[in-house]
């Protein structure tokens, strides 16, 4: 067995992030940029009255103003006014030939066509956007590794990027394995359970944004197993085995990935739950061997699972740890890493009930897993320990 420390560190360094590829804008928000964007154009390249009101010339300021016309946003033809004169300008539109102010329309009083400004505090190009004030052609608009998040997607849109290149999302294959499994909604026959943990991974994967899963069903057989596991190899990027990773007599996955030529990095660690977690690696391709048990599942995801998947596309990992006071104190025996669910709320945090490996009851009611070393055995009210946040 390895340490919690040591098997992220393994994992860390068998990930190679997944190569960029271009897709729509549309079809961005959430990616990591793999190649800097620059403006091809002036934004705005006219300029643009930032309010409705009067265009006009700021030498005229004080002047009694002819009215000849107006402007509004997306007009197809410019207007030029002389000394003397203004015109009705909408927000969005062009400024026309010869102005350089727009007066706010609260700002005036208008009789008929002629116009006289009321706004002592009117200076020269106020209320008028540049031409390039957003961004000037040729301008680094967003940098490779920056998230595309709404705004940068509408961002990146209002300056006319149609493509950009990216770090996809990873395709996620979830093998279950286990006879005495029977889908949620079945009648339960002796000796059966039902299947969870393909929703519970499915679900915080989707939460995380990625939606390119596929969950196939194996047998407790080594042929059965094997055959799923090669097919899900050839047609994903990560791939998440459930149960099968012991030592018991129809435990087939640490042999059924030999197999299939998958390289085996590690096999069990010393934490509780999830000490059987398998990792290997199959041409970049990444295997996660998860006991069956639906808590062991989530501890291992979280800690080792989601970490992975995260950084296949240059993503930050969205468990984030913090320090937090034991509510009351806790005991485990010396030798394994402990994560305990549990309720963090201002600085403290409180072990939940029903930390057994095959209850999820407490994991529902969670919003964290408290880290306790392998080494220490007591842990006192009152003293700090380490808490990972889950993302909710």
């Amino acid at each position: 067995m390895i340490s919690v420390k040591a098997a992220k560190d393994l994992i860390s360094e068998n990930i190679t992030p997944l190569t960029p590829v271009a897709i729509p804008l549309s079809q961005a928000s959430g990616h990591i940029l793999a190649a800097d964007v620059y403006a091809r154009f002036d934004i705005p390249a006219f300029r643009q009255s930032s309010m409705d009101g009067y265009a006009l010339k700021f030498a005229d300021s004080e002047k009694e103003l002819q009215l000849i016309g107006e402007m509004a946003a997306g007009t197809p033809t410019n207007l030029s006014i002389e000394a003397g004169e203004t015109s009705r300008i909408f927000t969005g539109a062009p400024l026309p030939d010869g102005a350089d102010t727009v007066v706010m329309q609260e700002k005036i009083t208008r009789t008929g066509d002629k116009i006289t400004l009321q706004d002592a505090n009117l200076k020269p190009g106020l209320n008028v956007r540049a031409i390039g004030s957003e961004i000037a052609s040729g301008a680094l608009a967003m940098e490779k590794g920056e998230l595309l998040s709404p705004a940068a997607v509408g961002f990146l849109a209002g300056i006319g990027i149609t493509e950009v290149s990216v770090f996809p999302l990873p395709q996620i294959a979830i093998i279950v394995t286990g006879k005495e499994l029977q889908k949620p909604g079945e009648t339960l026959a002796f000796g059966q359970v039902y299947e969870s943990n393909s929703y519970s991974l499915s679900a915080a994967l989707k939460a995380e944004g990625i939606a390119n899963i596929t969950v196939y069903e194996a047998d407790d057989d080594l042929d059965i197993l094997q055959n799923v596991l090669q097919k899900a190899l050839n047609q994903n990027d990560v791939v998440l085995l459930t149960g099968g990773v012991s030592v018991g007599d129809y435990d087939f996955v640490i042999e059924a990935a030999s197999r299939c030529g998958v390289k085996q990095v590690f096999h069990k660690v010393k934490q509780k739950p999830g000490k059987p977690l398998y990792f290997g690696t199959y041409n970049q391709k990444l295997i996660f061997g998860l006991p069956g048990n639906p808590s062991s599942v989530l501890s291992c995801y979280y800690n080792y699972v989601l970490p992975a998947v995260k950084a296949l596309s240059h993503k930050n990992n969205s468990v984030t740890e913090v320090q937090a006071t034991l509510t009351h104190a806790y005991s485990k025996p010396a030798g394994l890493t402990h994560f305990l669910k549990g309720k963090y709320e201002n600085g403290k945090v409180s072990p939940l009930g029903a930390q057994e490996s095959y209850r999820l009851s407490s994991f529902a009611q969670s919003n964290c897993l408290i880290y306790l070393n392998e080494t220490q055995e007591s842990f006192e009210k009152g003293e700090t320990v380490t808490v990972l946040i889950l993302p909710q």
